[in-house]
């Protein structure tokens, strides 16, 4: 059942990606249906009585699917088609990466009821900061295009020309980081909670723990160096792809060596 809800959110993606710009209203229709498909499926998958299914394609899938998210709504505040050219086919594969790496299952039967809030409220941490790293490199992107002193014509730069400025992009961006660094703190905390319970210890010092508190500093501190400094443009992107690339070493990265390249389970 999930396969073919994955396959449907995906084929609507695509659909929504080629379709014209003047025809407004059906592409919101379009992103809807594919979004419920697509969310529909990612719950079916991931939740069952007693246990969850993780991932890093699942991860990845839930990423897309909150970035289309993001995308429908921020649509109506501000002109987005170019982000839409961009998003609908990253959607689409990320909905069937599920479907071909099915990830593991982690059992909740003796854990606290709580527990699986955590792992839920960790998913749309990385999820949202994933977001906030494509949009950091579109905005890399869009400003290396606005430099150039012959810039070349293509999908991706009629894409990139289509963007809103570079200051609606930061603001969506820092947005985007604060929902994301909010979402972190609360996997943070309940990670403490958690790893007191059923380790005996405050802080089980993994890989795991050590990258995801690096990257909680990261985006602390491009949080308070916009705050109190002014950061912006490439402080800012790099700050923001640094915390994302630490973050991707805490789990999606490790997750997706165990998966495929040694084929091992939960570790």
């Amino acid at each position: 059942m999930q396969t073919y809800l994955l396959i449907a959110a995906a084929l609507l993606y695509a659909v929504c990606a080629i379709l014209p710009t003047p025809r407004g209203t059906l592409i919101s229709g379009v992103t809807a249906g594919a979004w419920l498909l697509h969310g529909a499926a990612l719950w079916l998958d991931m939740m069952a009585p007693g246990s969850v299914r993780i991932g890093f394609a699942l991860m990845i899938s839930a990423a897309l699917w909150i970035s289309v998210a993001a995308y429908w709504v921020e649509n109506r505040n501000f002109a987005l088609d170019g982000l839409r050219r961009l998003v609908m086919p990253c959607a689409a594969a990320a909905a069937l990466l599920p479907a071909v790496f099915p990830g593991s299952v982690l059992q909740l039967e003796g854990r606290a009821p709580a527990f699986g809030w955590h792992i839920s409220v960790a998913i749309l941490a990385y999820s949202t900061l994933t977001i906030a790293a494509f949009h950091a490199v579109l905005m890399a992107l869009q400003e290396t295009r606005l430099h150039a002193r012959n810039p070349q014509a293509g999908w991706l730069a009629t894409a990139l020309d289509q963007l809103p400025a570079l200051l609606t992009m930061e603001k969506l961006l820092f947005r985007l980081i604060w929902i994301g660094f909010v979402l972190l703190s609360l996997t943070v905390l309940s990670g403490i909670v958690f790893s007191e319970q059923v380790f005996g210890t405050v802080l089980k010092w993994d890989h795991k723990s050590v990258f995801t508190l690096l990257s909680w500093v990261l985006f602390a501190a491009l949080l308070a160096g916009r705050r109190w400094r002014g950061w912006r443009g490439k402080t800012a992107l790099r700050f923001t792809l640094a915390g994302f690339a630490t973050l991707v070493l805490a789990y999606v990265g490790s997750r997706f060596v165990l998966e495929v390249v040694l084929h091992r389970g939960l570790a």
